[in-house]
């Protein structure tokens, strides 16, 4: 038994580590919540670019006609699986849990680029074609806790210029 100042110091350590561990838990679920934040928000991003990238490398032909976009179902079809699930084909998990290809908006914007460069040969201004993920569900690690309701929603968007010329 040691006494300081003729005090019992015997539970002071348990005493401590009891009071400190509430706060050490809720950093430590913490960090965990935001790092899977920013991990699914990033997978969103990047897969959202990877689908505007394929359809900007889509002939032109088969995006507009002059002014008006005549994108078919089938290839719209194709940039929302490889924006999804990171093929054409669709098959595999979905790169965020609960997003699904029918999620992901395709807008090709004809003569919204520029008219120079490799669009001399158009005779127009070149597509411009913009992918968006629609509104996604956040899929909390701690949702079952009761921690995070469920109402939380991440989105992206991006656009490239058609270079398949």
């Amino acid at each position: 038994m040691m006494k300081l100042f003729g005090l019992d110091t015997r539970a002071t350590a348990a005493t401590e580590f009891a009071l400190a561990l509430p706060m050490m838990l809720a950093l430590l679920f913490g960090s965990m919540e935001a790092g899977h934040f920013f991990w699914t928000e990033h997978k969103l991003v990047k897969s959202v670019r990877d689908g505007a990238r394929f359809a900007s490398r889509i002939d032109v032909r088969d995006l507009c006609n002059g002014s008006t976009s005549i994108v078919s179902t089938a290839l719209e079809t194709q940039i929302q699986n490889l924006t999804v699930t990171g093929n054409i084909a669709g098959t595999g998990p979905a790169k965020v849990p609960g997003w699904l290809p029918a999620d992901v908006q395709v807008t090709v914007g004809c003569q919204a680029f520029v008219a120079t460069g490799i669009y001399t040969d158009l005779n127009a201004a070149g597509p411009l074609v913009t992918v968006s993920s629609g509104t996604v569900d956040y899929p909390s690690i701690l949702n079952g806790l009761g921690v995070l309701d469920d109402t939380i929603v991440i989105g992206a968007e991006s656009s490239a210029a058609v270079s398949g010329i």
